[in-house]
């Protein structure tokens, strides 16, 4: 595969994997500060999980999850069954990433929220409700108002670790940026030229996003 499908390739799939933790990382968040103790111990444990163990160790786990599980029904308990999924077909190494990749970040961004609203005074949401303001229009008008801020930069930080994250699944096998220079420079030997053009394009895409945070960081505090 061309280097340039391989950039291709790693964008996609830190966007997509991006958007995966940061929906995962609220929920996570939210279940964090609910007042059930099975809630929040469940995504306390989710959290202590995948921060506590390597990701390469997760991202080869997803890979090899087929051989150990290679059809998966969903049903009743020793009743009749809804479906059944050949796991062989559907984890193939794109698609190992993105689930490894993005229940790793989930850890974190979950972190990230919880900061974030752990910063917002509880008083302001307390006086929004008294108002009479349904959960929505206070989120929307409270809450989100005053996180953006506050998690946008950290957010966008873990957003360029995660495009130089992409480059451990190359391991696995999926097409990306450095795969696709690996690929080459089997054939060639011309190992560390290439390593350094993947080096370079890592380099600029990385400040590419720095760019683009500055400016999202300035519309956001207006």
């Amino acid at each position: 595969m061309p280097q340039s499908s391989g950039v291709w390739v790693t964008g996609w799939i830190t966007f997509a994997c991006m958007g995966i933790a940061v929906v995962l990382g609220l929920i996570l968040a939210f279940m964090g500060m609910s007042k059930s103790r099975f809630v929040k111990g469940a995504a306390e444990v989710y959290i202590a999980f995948f921060r506590g163990t390597p990701l390469l160790v997760q991202l080869i786990f997803w890979y090899n999850i087929a051989a150990l599980y290679p059809d998966f029904t969903l049903g009743i308990p020793f009743g009749p069954q809804f479906a059944e999924l050949d796991l062989n077909a559907i984890i193939v190494p794109i698609a190992a990433a993105i689930i490894g990749l993005g229940l790793n970040e989930a850890a974190y961004m979950a972190e990230i929220v919880r900061g974030g609203l752990n910063s917002i005074q509880r008083g302001q949401m307390e006086a929004s409700a008294a108002l009479g303001l349904d959960g929505w229009t206070r989120a929307r008008r409270v809450i989100i108002p005053q996180l953006l801020p506050i998690v946008i930069p950290p957010t966008w930080n873990q957003l360029i670790a995660m495009l130089k994250n992409t480059s451990l699944i190359s391991v696995i096998g999926a097409t990306e940026l450095l795969y696709s220079a690996q690929s080459i420079y089997a054939r060639n030997y011309q190992t560390i030229p290439l390593l350094i053009v993947v080096s370079i394009w890592y380099l600029a895409l990385s400040i590419t996003l720095t760019v683009a945070q500055r400016g999202i960081e300035k519309v956001v505090k207006r």
